[in-house]
This record gives structure tokens, C-alpha cells and sequence, in this order.
């Protein structure tokens, strides 16, 4: 029998009792950081498992409960609340129930307007159907819908496994932006043929950020390549930032990323061995799980804690801000720890200041009845000032707010003068667009304010804003931002974008021409600069997929515009010219027979043997394709990440691309069939001249329908396993209590834990745990130990005379003296009168993974003894 460390269950009182966020009691309120003022605005009577929320710019809280969770698959479990606090103290006085919804992801509120997207269920099956953005109305201002909400986008999620297995990987956060869009988070579930309101169909394989205008068109993907953003940060200049949940498939770990539009970030083909192709991430954070996200722009916040994109972090209970500073078209970034919230879902602030932060508080993946709250947080020194009703404020009123400092003042004085669409409101926000005096927020803010109103009647105006340098590069963006209007915008003021100083010009007017869609941009788009660090490796290294490379952006730009104008004969012209690296880049994409002919002609008419290399290189590469997406599968929680496709077939130029490199092979004779091994391995063309792949060399991803009865006693399951297959896996196995008392008795869990009350009592009491606690909730603790900790079993360390030093948990404590156990199961007492320092841990004492080891079955066998412990 396996041999864990003591400690194994050290944390799974972590719901019990206390928690080591009571600070943010009603009774007790203890912020963090200390120069916040942060009160408990509600608890799990009216907000359990909060998953999101939103607050009107007036300050009315909408709060998504959903005690459906993560891996909950049966509906009439969510709803949207409205809470409201009267007198200002910080707490919930009212609140109403707004409307009936499962499984609530995001909100927005825009006037009398509450947008939501949610799981949607079938009314005779009772079984998931896929993911709705809709909009409900509270025109009569009661608090409560005014009936049942009208469909924007449907299915906006792959049905197949929502229903198998919950929503842990689907659509999740909402935002909109300055321009009007709303953003969508989109989780590596992807989606199949969601559908917008003018009958839009659109197919996503994977995750990333789709955008639809409010009244649910125009839909369209943003950009790509992510696993399983949960929310967006947008800030004044419309930069979209993430903190994307687990992102790398193999480590679990967490990126911050930086979105530009049609950005590809890889995941999961390109982003390990083919790094030199995508847009990588700013940085690696390591494990958590990434959730709600604001940018916070307002004017009350403390300098130090404004302008900065705040990311929540359920698995780490954290919620995060991120310093970006400019570099060329995109940014680096710097984390720090701001406010600890146990498992943090969401956060927004109102025009007044106020920042509210949901948390989860430990209510499991299936969601709790019991458990979940919200809290609101202010500055210190900050004093209450009641924000203007957007409806009730005069045009000149609201021309003023869109040239606030506060971000929320600007987004709501727009859209309040865009449902007006009133010409003084019009020629207010062209005003502030052109007055160079203006901060350059104020006038990016009047600048969509009046695109949006005008469409093709501002176009004019437009172009002449994209005369002054600072606006520029949003008048290029405003200027290609809706595709209706496209075709009566001039090219003119993009081509002399590319030739800009600023990078963030460049990037702008490289998005647009992609947008424009006019085939005779090629030739200016193909003198994109690619820089010489840029290589296309023949083997499979995995690359910098999260360091910053500013380098990179505009030529990932300029590869993506080509391929929107459908260049092909532009490509294949400048293969053998001095732009043949960023045209080869281009035509990895390109499966079309013309293109591998004209690759073969080039290859025949070129001197050049890197040139040479580079298109048998695209050629491999074109060898196979992307099958279609049907969402008929899914690529799991730990996917194949070889690339460069995850599930590959041949096509109709496959016959070709495979007798030309056969034939150049045969000419190279044997000496040099390394380089078309090489070529085969690394783009899996499986072509037997080129000899099949090792065993030892991975293989190309099947479907599998796994067998749980035949795996489940296969050793170390659990480390290889993310921890909702683990909670799956244990909702299916029921597990012998026996030998979960043989696991818990031999593994020394003993010598942390008591079953028993006439026992010494040491670490947290197991003997009624199974009273407390379900067994979903008690698995994860044990695999989460650091989620949220029970009240003195937090790590402490002391420093005593001596120049002695104790790490451990504390069993006893007295005026005299301190008794320490630590992981091994050893007690230290040390005097009082000795104690140098002392320092509380925001950690457990059992370190993450000490279940590795287990299989499933004994893994299962432990919950359940620990789950009949009722007593």
C-alpha cells in the first residue's frame, strides 16, 4: 500500500468553523489591503455560490446565483438578484429577485436592460442545451424582469459536454466595451453554429473572445486560442486583457494575455511546438484558476490601485492586479496580490466607486445552498457621492460625463446618448473627439460615441480624425469596426497607417485592411517587417508561448490580414522576393491546390536553399488539415498539444504535396532523408517513405471512450488527472469505506487528525466531517488544500533565540509557551519569552498533490470513510 506523507487530510476541514477571510464578517470587518474599507454586503441566505455579478453605474447589484456549479448538470438551480443598499453603509438593505436563470455566467447592466448569458435547458428533457446571451427588461423599475428575456445568441456552447459534464469548460464572462461591443469569453468547449439574431451562424473550435453588438448582431470571433477565459478586462483604449484558467493543458498553469483582434494564442495545437506562430502570452503565473476581471478606471480609487486590469483567481483566492506597461503594440505586466476573497468569482464597480467581489467561498464544483457572499470595498478616504441617472441627465450632462475620468461615467453617458440618437448628442461626442485638449480617454470615448450613431454618415469625419496623431489608431479601429459599413470606407488612411511611427497605428491599420477585405493590400501588408529572431523550427522545442515578444505582433497581424483578403496569388508571387518568409508563414494556412502548385513552382525556380527549405517546410505542413469542427468531440482536459492539428485529415491537394516530396527526398538520396524524417515527425504526415513515427514518439490524439471499470485501480491516476476529472471520477465510484479507513489509519492522517472526541485533539476534527461536508467537497480539499483553510491550521513560522526556527501548525498555545506540529507529525514547544517572530502562512499545512499517488478507486475509498465520519 502506497505511503503518503502525514497531513493527507489536513485541510479538509477547510469549510469548517471560521475561515481566515471572518475578517470580512459583518461584526468584524478587517480589509485587505489596510487602506480599504471592505464590509460584508450579503451572505449565502440571499447570494449563495455567487458565480457573477454586475453593478449599475447608479449602483443597484446584480448577483448571478448558481448552485448548479461547474459540474452540476441538473437545471432550476440559478437565478439573477437585485440587492440594494439605501442608506450606503456597505450592506444589503433590499433585494428582489430579478429573473429565473440556470446557471448565470456574466451580466451587464445598460439601463433598464440586464444582459445574461447562461446555461438554457430543455423543458422536456431537463437535459443542457447549450449557452444563451439574452437581454431581460425592467421597464417599470419594480426590481424584477418584465417577463421572459428576448434570445441574442444561442448556443454559444457545445451541448454534448455541458450535458456530460457541466459547464467547467463553456461560455463564461460578459464585458462591453467603450466601442459598444459586448465581449464573450469563450471557453475551450468552443462552440457549434451559435446563432445571433439575424440568423448569424459561426463555429468555434476551441476558446477564445467573440463579440456581438447589443442588439444581438454582427456577431463575430475576436480572437483565439485559449482554454477557458472566464472574464474579460477592457480598458479606455479598448485593450482586452485575460487571465486565462489553466491554460497549458500540462501544468495547469495560468496566463495573463494581452488580446489584439484576430490574434491566434495557440491552444492547444500551436502553442508548444509551434510557438514562432503565435501571439504568446505575457506571462506564466503558475496554478490557479483565473475568473471575473474589471480594468478599473475611476477618478475616487487611490493612484496606486487605478488604471490597472484587476483579475480574480478562484484557485487561489486572490484577486490580483496587473501593472501593464506599453511595449510596441502590446504590453509586458507585473502581478500583485491585492485583495484575498476565498475562491473569488467576480467583481465590478459603480459610478460612485464602489467595487463589489463575489465570492465562492468553498461551495464545491456543484455549487452550495449554504455557502457564497459578497462584499463591497472602498478606499478609506473615500466619500460616498450619489451617481446621476444617465436617463434623466440632459444632453449637456451627458456630454460632460463621457469626458469624466471614470471609465463607468464614460460607457454610460454612450450608450445613454446613443439610445437617444439625438443630433445634439451626435455632435457633442464628434466635439469631444476633435478638441486635442481633451484627455485622450474622453476623446476615444466621444470618437465610437459618434461612430456609432452615424454608421456610414460619419465616415467622413472619421477620416479626418485619422489625420491627428494622437487618435489615429482609434479612428483606423472605429473606421473598420462594423463590416456593414465597409464597403464606403477608403483604404487610403490604413495603407498610410502602415507606414506610422507608433506600432499601435501599424496594428491598427494591419487589422483593418485584413477587415477591408481588398485583395490589392497584399503587396503593402507583405513588407510587414519580420524579425530575425523569427524561425519555423523543423523539430518540435517547446517555445516561449508566455514571454513577451512586442516583435512579433505586427507581422502575427499582418499573416492574419492575408489570409482574410484571401491572397493566395500575392503569396505565391512573393515566394522567391524579399518578403518570402512573412508570404511562406501566410500559405501554412493556405489549403488550396493552387497554392501547393504554386509553391512547387517556386520551389523548381529558386536558388535560394533557405528559401527552399522554408517551402518544403509549408509544404509539410499543408500535407494535412484541420478536420471540421462538429462538436461531436472534445479534446479533454489534458489534449494532445503536438500540432499543428489536433484532429488532422487529408485533402485534395494531400496526393500532390506527397509524391513532390517523395520525389525531392529521392533526389537528396539517403545522407540527407534526415531532413524529411524530420519534416514527417514534426507535422505528423505519417507518409511511410519517410518512416513511421517511434513508439516512443506521440501519435496523433484518438477518440477514446474510456473504460472507468478497467482504470480505475491503475496507480496515480489522481496526479495525472485535472481535478474535475478527479471529482467526476468520484462521483462514479463509490468507493469501500473499509479500505478508506485502512488509507486513513496507515498513511498517518492520525497524526494530524482525530475521529474521535475522547482522542487528544490536534489538527482539525475528522469525526463528524461527513455531517458537514459532501463528498465532492471533501475531495476537494484534499486536492485543493490551499482553496481556504480551517481557523488554526494555517502554516505558521517561528524564529526563536537561539537561531532556531519551527514550521508547523499550532496544537496548543498558552501565555507560556507555543506547541508546534509540524508535517512530519513531530511537536515542538517552544517558550513564549523566546519567540523572536512569529508569521502566519497564508498556505495549509499539506501541500498540494500529497494524493498523487492514489488511484481512483482509492481515492474514492478515502472520501467515502471520511464521508460517513457523523458523529
Amino acid at each position: 500500500m502506497i505511503k503518503l506523507p502525514v497531513a493527507l487530510i489536513c485541510s479538509l476541514t477547510a469549510l469548517i468553523t471560521v475561515k481566515p477571510f471572518s475578517g470580512y464578517s459583518q461584526n468584524t470587518p478587517t480589509p485587505t489591503p489596510a487602506d480599504l474599507n471592505i464590509t460584508r454586503f450579503s451572505g449565502p441566505s440571499v447570494t449563495p455560490s455567487p458565480a457573477c455579478l454586475a453593478v449599475a453605474p447608479t449602483g443597484e447589484v446584480f448577483v448571478g446565483v448558481d448552485m448548479m456549479g461547474s459540474l452540476g448538470k441538473d437545471a432550476g438551480k440559478g437565478r439573477i438578484l437585485k440587492l440594494v443598499d439605501r442608506d450606503n453603509d456597505g450592506k444589503m438593505d433590499q433585494h428582489t429577485e430579478f429573473a429565473i436563470v440556470d446557471n448565470p455566467r456574466g451580466i451587464i447592466v445598460r439601463g433598464p436592460q440586464v444582459f445574461v448569458l447562461h446555461t438554457t435547458f430543455s423543458g422536456e428533457t431537463g437535459k443542457a442545451t447549450g449557452m444563451a446571451l439574452v437581454v431581460f427588461e425592467d421597464k417599470d423599475g419594480d426590481g424584477k424582469a418584465d417577463g421572459p428575456p428576448t434570445p441574442l445568441v444561442e448556443h454559444l456552447s457545445n451541448s454534448k459536454y455541458i450535458q456530460e459534464r457541466g459547464t467547467d469548460h463553456a461560455t463564461n464572462g460578459i464585458r462591453m466595451g467603450i466601442d459598444g461591443w459586448i465581449y464573450i469569453a469563450v471557453g475551450d468547449f468552443g462552440f457549434h453554429n451559435a446563432t445571433d439574431r439575424s440568423g448569424k451562424k459561426l463555429t468555434m473550435l476551441g476558446g477564445g473572445i467573440v463579440r456581438v453588438r447589443p442588439d444581438g448582431t454582427e456577431m463575430e470571433v475576436f480572437s483565439h486560442g485559449t482554454r477557458n477565459v472566464y472574464d474579460v478586462a477592457i480598458d479606455p483604449y479598448m485593450n482586452i486583457f485575460t487571465r486565462e484558467n489553466t491554460n497549458d493543458g500540462g501544468g495547469w498553469n495560468v496566463r495573463f494575455s494581452h488580446h489584439l483582434q484576430t490574434g491566434e494564442y495557440g491552444y492547444p495545437v500551436l502553442f508548444q511546438h509551434f510557438t514562432d506562430e503565435i501571439i504568446p502570452a505575457l506571462a506564466d503565473l503558475g496554478g490557479g484558476s483565473g475568473t471575473g476581471a474589471l480594468f478599473m478606471s475611476e477618478p475616487t480609487w487611490p493612484a496606486k490601485y487605478n488604471n490597472v486590469p484587476m483579475m480574480a483567481d478562484w484557485g487561489r483566492s486572490m484577486l490580483y492586479i496587473h501593472r501593464v506597461t506599453p511595449d510596441g503594440p502590446t504590453f509586458t505586466q507585473k502581478e500583485e496580490d491585492f485583495i484575498a476573497l476565498p475562491q473569488i468569482t467576480d467583481l465590478d464597480v459603480d459610478g460612485s466607486g464602489r467595487l463589489y467581489l463575489s465570492a465562492w467561498d468553498g461551495a464545491g464544483y456543484s455549487g452550495s445552498d449554504t455557502i457564497g457572499f459578497v462584499v463591497r470595498a472602498v478606499p478609506n478616504n473615500w466619500t460616498y457621492t450619489a451617481f446621476p441617472d444617465p436617463g434623466k441627465a440632459s444632453v449637456a450632462e451627458l456630454a460632460n460625463m463621457l469626458k469624466s475620468a471614470s471609465a463607468v461615467a464614460r460607457l454610460s453617458a454612450s450608450q445613454e446618448l446613443l439610445r437617444r440618437a439625438e443630433q445634439q448628442g451626435t455632435a457633442a461626442a464628434l466635439q469631444i473627439a476633435s478638441d486635442a485638449q481633451l484627455p485622450l480617454y474622453a476623446r476615444v470615448a466621444g470618437l465610437y460615441t459618434y461612430a456609432q450613431a452615424t454608421g456610414k454618415e460619419g465616415i467622413a469625419a472619421l477620416v479626418a480624425l485619422t489625420k491627428d496623431a494622437s487618435l489615429r489608431e482609434h479612428a483606423l479601429r472605429a473606421l473598420a469596426d462594423r463590416k456593414g459599413l465597409l464597403a464606403d470606407v477608403p483604404e487610403q488612411p490604413f495603407l498610410e497607417g502602415l507606414q506610422d511611427v507608433s506600432p499601435r497605428v501599424r496594428a491598427a491599420a494591419i487589422v483593418g485592411l485584413g477587415r477591408l477585405g481588398r485583395a490589392d493590400a497584399a503587396t503593402a501588408l507583405l513588407q510587414t517587417k519580420v524579425p530575425a529572431s523569427f524561425a519555423a523550427p523543423l523539430k518540435s522545442p517547446e517555445g516561449p508561448h508566455a514571454t513577451p515578444n512586442a516583435a512579433i505582433v505586427l507581422p502575427h497581424l499582418a499573416v492574419r490580414a492575408l489570409l482574410a483578403l484571401q491572397a493566395t496569388d500575392a503569396l505565391i508571387a512573393a515566394v522567391n522576393g524579399p518578403n518570402a518568409t512573412l508570404a511562406l508563414w501566410a500559405l501554412r494556412y493556405v489549403h488550396e491546390e493552387k497554392a501547393v502548385n504554386g509553391l512547387i513552382a517556386a520551389y523548381r525556380l529558386s536558388k535560394n536553399a533557405k528559401v527552399k527549405r522554408q517551402i518544403l517546410t509549408t509544404l509539410a505542413r499543408l500535407y494535412k488539415k484541420e478536420d471540421t469542427y462538429d462538436a461531436s468531440w472534445w479534446w479533454g482536459t489534458r489534449p494532445d498539444s503536438h500540432g499543428p492539428y489536433y484532429k488532422a485529415v487529408l485533402w485534395a491537394g494531400s496526393p500532390v504535396i506527397e509524391k513532390f516530396l517523395k520525389r525531392e527526398a529521392q533526389k537528396a538520396g539517403p545522407a540527407n532523408m534526415g531532413l524529411y524524417r524530420d519534416l514527417d515527425a514534426r507535422h505528423r504526415m505519417e507518409i511511410a517513405a519517410f518512416a513511421p513515427l517511434k513508439p516512443t514518439e506521440p501519435v496523433a490524439a484518438k477518440e477514446v471512450k474510456v473504460d472507468l471499470e478497467k482504470i480505475k485501480n491503475k496507480k496515480g491516476q489522481v496526479g495525472k488527472s485535472s481535478i474535475e476529472d478527479v471529482l467526476i471520477a468520484v462521483k462514479q465510484i463509490k468507493g469501500d469505506p473499509a479500505k478508506g479507513k485502512i488509507l486513513f489509519a496507515n498513511q498517518g492522517c492520525v497524526a494530524c487528525h482525530s475521529l474521535s472526541r475522547s482522542e487528544k485533539m490536534k489538527g482539525p476534527f475528522m469525526g463528524q466531517i461527513g455531517s458537514i461536508m459532501n463528498r465532492e467537497r471533501i475531495a476537494e480539499s484534499i486536492l485543493k488544500p490551499n482553496a481556504s483553510i480551517s481557523q488554526g491550521f494555517a502554516t505558521v513560522t517561528i524564529t526563536a533565540k537561539g537561531n532556531k526556527s519551527y514550521v508547523g501548525f499550532v496544537t496548543e498555545e498558552t501565555a507560556a509557551k507555543v506547541v508546534l506540529r509540524d508535517i512530519a507529525g513531530d511537536v515542538y514547544t517552544v517558550k513564549t519569552a523566546d519567540i523572536i517572530s512569529r508569521k502566519e502562512m497564508k498556505t495549509s499545512m499539506m501541500p498540494a498533490g500529497l494524493a498523487n499517488a492514489l488511484s481512483y478507486e482509492e481515492f474514492a475509498a478515502l472520501v467515502s470513510f471520511l464521508a460517513q465520519q457523523k458523529k
